[in-house]
């Protein structure tokens, strides 16, 4: 194609998702496929300057045409947009830039976060709040006064004078910026809101309704709604950061002096803004929060890098969209939109089959997906995706990839709804059953292939018997050449036979049959770990090596015995019982037995027992540790480590790449967060740090 062409057809494109970003609040890419659009457009101009109009969506902020819901506002100052710089290099171009642009003056930097939400400005006269609007184009906005008078957090009217020597007095006119943002817990309200809502609609026949994709669009859409007591209800929230007309009031130098002000007028200013000196601190700045990015209760995509100095941002100017003086460094995108291939169902150790979707390959999260979870049947009639949808994917920090929803303007003609299978797809083809009450159908077979594969790889992982060598594509590889029919023949695997496989050499085998033989001596907790009765996970099995001893001893035990383990519930109990029951299971531990597999290996820690009785749950990854190692450093002071956050635990470690939903819970709960420096200082105590 043509650079004529091509400019011409992103032009259309560009001007399209404008659109449905700024005006319908319906996007139908995410941010980080529009961005990719711009920034092929903003090259191929520079390339070719005689192309460029002022018409350009490059030379322009938001929606070029407005389809106004609300009344309109004009901006008496443009509300900019901001130009983007998507890793450290034009980080530190744009630092270098404004070198030359200054000269030798020395630059102060305010670094602020970039909160995913929608751009606003409020006017205050006389000290009270007379209108809100949103950005829109930049120049005509959409009032939404009376919908924005519903965030609690933001003040109606402003104090008359402020305390100084001598006092401020409150400007005649004061027009505020800020961010109206969707807080996370505040969105996962509603999307599970809706997709109860949805549920009630299929079960009487309707179609379900959209589920919201992320707090931003739920946020845009839940702030341009007509009923401004249905935005009350949405819990929006907001954070004020710039100043834009003002009549009458104070002189002001540097941004830090706008920001105070607006803290002394009593309106909301987000409390993580530092100020610093030179770009290796504005980097510094970036990365921890792109690390730390999930420990806020709220959203943010890249950190805003402004320059502090009013009179040097006069100097440095605007370009025809965006300030000279400021740039937002974009985080690595965490949602995309791609092509939802097709939807098929694995069947796990316990015989829950999980539906996932294969996807046209994307970049999102730091790696490549091709493959995401839809969770259950459930999930997947309530979202409504299917084969062939352009869908939304999300993969945030450690969490595995999801289909969040799916872009309904772009669904194929003729598409249908996508139907749970009845028949198992492993080689027995049972007939698949959902108990009643739960929300997960299963196999009930215990003879599937799916099935023993996976607990065949279950007893090998990491948090099990941690045979190295021994992951999902060896099992399988082991399990179709007949190797294998249950854990224990782990044990019994020859040199010789492994040496028959495709692509086996003599030190990969002798690799993994001394990874086979190590794991013989494995602790008590990891073998009851490793055996996969419903439920009994590593916490359960620290509790049970306790309190029995031997495998003998939990094996023989009754019901009630164990049911009385600390940590030990009514349905955990049930469910080691029955899994003794089960005469192959018995015979497989009688196979670990002459394999010689130790069977009460209990490691009894000499470190103080501070911990005693205090749950400490861990996410993310913290320098110095592995995550079974930091859970390992609670359990031997005494305390327990479970992978999920609840009213009784008694503080959250959240290293990088911490995981959303923990973060979200812990704060909903004000459960205390800590850093690797808090954690340490709650190994060496068991007491928190001091605030």
């Amino acid at each position: 194609m043509k650079p004529a062409e091509r400019i011409a057809t992103l032009r259309q494109q560009i001007a399209y998702h404008n659109e449905r970003y700024y005006a319908a609040d319906s996007p139908e890419i995410a941010d980080a496929d529009y961005d990719t659009l711009v920034r092929e457009l903003a090259i191929l101009e520079r390339e070719h300057p005689d192309l460029v109009d002022d018409v350009s969506p490059t030379q322009s902020v938001g929606a070029g045409s407005l389809n106004i819901a609300f009344s309109p506002v004009v901006h008496r100052q443009p509300m900019t947009s901001l130009d983007n710089a998507m890793g450290d290099g034009e980080l530190a171009g744009w630092g270098e830039r404004l070198t030359r642009a200054l000269g030798d003056q020395p630059v102060r930097f305010v670094c602020e976060l970039k909160i995913d939400g929608l751009a606003i400005s409020l006017r205050y006269e006389d000290g009270r709040l007379v209108q809100a609007a949103t950005r829109g184009d930049g120049r005509v906005g959409e009032d939404v006064t009376a919908n924005v008078a519903t965030i609690a957090s933001l003040p109606k009217s402003l104090p008359g004078t402020l305390s100084g020597t001598p006092p401020k007095v409150l400007p005649k006119v004061l027009e505020v910026r800020g961010e109206v943002y969707l807080p996370s817990a505040a969105f996962h309200r509603l999307q599970k809101a809706k997709e109860a809502e949805n549920r009630d609609r299929i079960a009487a026949g309707r179609k379900p309704e959209p589920v919201p994709v992320n707090p931003r669009n739920a946020g845009a859409g839940s702030l341009r709604q007509k009923d401004p007591q249905v935005t009350a209800g949405r819990g929006l929230d907001i954070w004020c950061y710039q100043l834009g007309e003002v009549v009458a009031g104070p002189k002001l130098l540097t941004h830090a002096a706008s920001l105070d002000l607006l803290r002394d007028l009593g309106l909301p200013v987000n409390p993580e803004i530092r100020f610093v000196d030179d770009m290796s601190q504005v980097l510094a700045f970036c990365h921890h929060w792109q690390q730390q990015r999930h420990t806020l209760p709220y959203e943010i995509d890249g950190v805003v890098v402004k320059v502090d100095s009013l009179a040097q941002r006069e100097k440095l100017g605007h370009t025809s969209r965006a300030p000279r003086w400021a740039v937002a460094f974009k985080f690595p995108p965490e949602e995309r939109t791609t092509i939802l291939r097709d939807i098929k169902v694995s069947v796990g150790r316990t015989g829950r089959t999980t539906p996932f979707a294969e996807l046209e390959p994307v970049f999102v999260g730091g790696s490549t997906v091709s493959m995401a979870t839809l969770h259950n049947q459930d999930q997947v009639a309530a979202k409504d995706v299917r084969p062939g949808d352009t869908v939304v994917v999300r993969k945030a920090g450690d969490v595995i990839p999801e289909v969040v929803g799916p872009v309904l303007s772009l669904r194929p003609a003729g598409s249908k709804p996508w139907k749970f299978p009845r028949i198992c797809p492993c080689p027995l083809h049972t007939e698949l059953v959902r108990p009643e009450g739960e929300a997960d159908t299963r196999c009930v077979e215990p003879a599937c292939p799916f099935q023993r594969d996976q607990r065949i790889i279950y007893f090998a992982s990491r948090s099990a018997m941690d045979i190295e060598g021994l992951g999902e594509n060896t099992v399988f590889q082991l399990s179709d050449a007949g190797l294998i029919e249950d854990a224990a023949d782990i044990y019994s695997l020859s040199r010789e036979q492994l040496l028959t496989l495709d692509k086996w050499g003599e030190t990969k085998a002798d690799n993994l049959l001394q990874a086979i033989e190590g794991s013989k001596n494995r602790p008590l907790p990891r073998l009851l770990t490793a055996l996969g009765c419903k439920g009994l996970g590593p916490s359960a099995s620290e509790a049970l090596s306790r309190a029995f001893g031997t495998l003998d001893a939990v094996m023989n035990a009754s019901e009630a015995d164990l049911e009385n383990t600390d940590g030990v519930g009514p349905t955990i109990a049930a469910g080691i019982v029955r899994w003794f029951a089960v005469t192959a299971n018995r015979e497989m531990v009688e196979k670990l037995r002459v394999a010689g597999v130790e069977f009460g290996r209990v490691e009894v820690s000499r470190l103080p027992q501070n911990l005693a009785g205090k749950a400490v749950v861990i996410t993310g990854t913290l320098d110095g540790y592995s995550r079974e190692s930091a859970e390992a450093a609670v359990k031997d002071r005494g305390g327990k480590s479970p992978g999920s956050v609840s009213a009784k635990t008694f503080a959250l470690v959240a290293g990088a790449d911490a995981g959303a939903s923990k973060l979200t819970k812990a704060n909903d709960l004000t459960i205390p967060i800590l850093d690797l420096a808090g954690f340490e200082y709650l190994l060496a105590t068991g007491e928190l740090p001091p605030a």
